[in-house]
């Protein structure tokens, strides 16, 4: 199993529950204006947070969720082939992987009026349901009257930001934009493309770019009033703020007393000595995406024998490499990168293997009776820039009821995602004029 400085102890609680300890230059904004730039910092709530559910529950309802988002991802790679055979606007717009786990804590409008969206890294449009609605899912709070505001305005046909939309009509009578945005899972967002006045924490922001929904279907969406987001598009909100710099601290999925953030702007937590950085990857396929360096694997002291182009994108397609996503809970690797990591890691745990599937995880072990810790290989992330050395708890999840410990990472078929399990308790910090990605270990329930 290696030296003891490869291995890591999981330390299991006696009660149902197992807790983990640890071991020892982006497009600016379409519009002629700028917006006001701004720092600040707004409280993240996982979409689980104050359900009291277990620990096992919560990882049992993300590892679907993270599933889907996954299917979602990769159909995206389908979705230019199917729109040379279709003419319908609907079919025709470009597929979007929706959804997340994250939502945020924002005002609309003047005077604001306080909703929670959904932060996604993963997509541009910012969006929230509008009345009158033509057709609008359930939300928690009341739904957006842009005739109640004093700074609303819709955005015109011959707008800059409108001509970003990957899919977008004109309204006849009085030239606005249009726009309509189709997730993976046949939920969808439509109507006017406006601007407003948004509200993080105690900053106000005018003049922001959003997509103001009266027909918004399915239920992809229904944990939050809309969507912010924060990929590398001219649409999300990095972009229009025109700031190069956002972090994000999240805590342990299953923290039931405290919140994560996220910082923007000035507030951004500016590098730290103790930060790995490596370089963000340009996918011209998917500019929305933010795609790490990442080099190989390390189990223990050994690394893996994967070859660095099975992390590569595919210059042809686009397809392939490894996105950081807030919104998948666990990390994916393209398969034939995982079967490498789950044969070492089976070898290297001193444990007997649990083939039962009753997690939804594929790496399980089982745990022996009355034990209060188990050894685990460490497990390095070997980044171009530095080796992200992961703690116990950001990749192992544990049950003493069932009777199983698990690595919480998956295998996928094209793209890799680097997920937001394993980026808890870290300050991750992206540079947008460095094009950087950082990683620094921080208790992130301390900010």
């Amino acid at each position: 199993m290696g030296t003891l400085s490869s291995l890591i102890f999981v330390t299991l609680s006696l009660t149902i529950l197992l807790f983990i300890s640890p071991a020892s230059s982006t497009s600016r904004r379409a519009l002629d204006k700028p917006v006001q730039k701004s720092g600040f910092r707004v409280t993240l709530r996982h979409r689980d947070y104050g359900k009291n559910l277990t620990k096992f529950e919560l990882f049992e309802r993300a590892i679907k969720r993270g599933k889907n988002r996954l299917h979602r991802l990769n159909t995206m790679s389908y979705s230019k082939a199917a729109t040379t055979r279709t003419t319908s606007a609907a079919a025709k717009s470009k597929v979007h992987a929706g959804s997340g786990e994250y939502l945020m804590e924002i005002a609309i409008g003047t005077p604001a009026e306080s909703y929670s969206a959904i932060l996604d890294t993963g997509s541009d449009l910012i969006w929230t349901q509008c009345k009158p609605c033509e057709e609008c899912f359930d939300q928690s709070t009341p739904i957006f009257d842009p005739s109640k505001s004093s700074s609303f305005s819709e955005i015109s046909c011959s707008d800059k930001l409108c001509s970003a939309l990957p899919t977008k009509t004109c309204s006849k009578s009085k030239d606005a934009c249009i726009y309509l945005y189709t997730y993976g899972d046949q939920s969808s967002t439509e109507g006017a493309l406006a601007t407003e006045t948004f509200t993080f924490g105690k900053v106000s922001v005018p003049k922001i770019g959003f997509g103001c929904g009266s027909d918004n279907e399915g239920s992809g969406f229904s944990q939050g009033a809309g969507l912010v987001g924060l990929g590398r598009g001219p649409l999300s909100l990095i972009s229009q703020m025109d700031e190069p710099k956002f972090s994000y601290c999240l805590t342990s999925i299953d923290d039931e007393s405290s919140t994560s953030t996220l910082f923007m702007g000035s507030e951004a937590k500016k590098s730290d000595a103790k930060m790995i950085s490596t370089p963000l990857i340009k996918n011209p396929s998917y500019p929305s995406f933010y795609y790490l360096s990442l080099k190989g694997i390390t189990v223990g002291d050994t690394k893996l024998s994967i070859d660095e182009s099975v992390f590569s994108l595919n210059d042809a397609d686009g397809s392939g490499g490894m996105i950081i996503d807030s919104g998948t809970t666990i990390t994916y690797l393209e398969e034939s990168a995982f079967d490498e990591l789950k044969k070492e890691f089976v070898s290297q745990t001193k444990l007997p293997v649990d083939d039962s599937g009753s997690i939804g995880l594929d790496v399980c072990f089982k745990l022996p009776s009355n034990a209060d810790s188990v050894e685990v290989p460490k497990l390095l992330f070997n980044f171009e820039g530095g080796s992200l050395d992961l703690p116990a708890e950001n990749y192992m999840i544990a049950d003493s009821s069932m009777g199983v410990v698990c690595l919480a990472m998956g295998s996928s078929q094209g793209m890799s995602i680097f997920g937001n399990v394993q980026q808890q308790n870290m300050m991750v910090l992206h540079d947008l004029n460095a094009q950087t990605v950082s990683f620094m270990p921080t208790q992130c329930d301390k900010l």
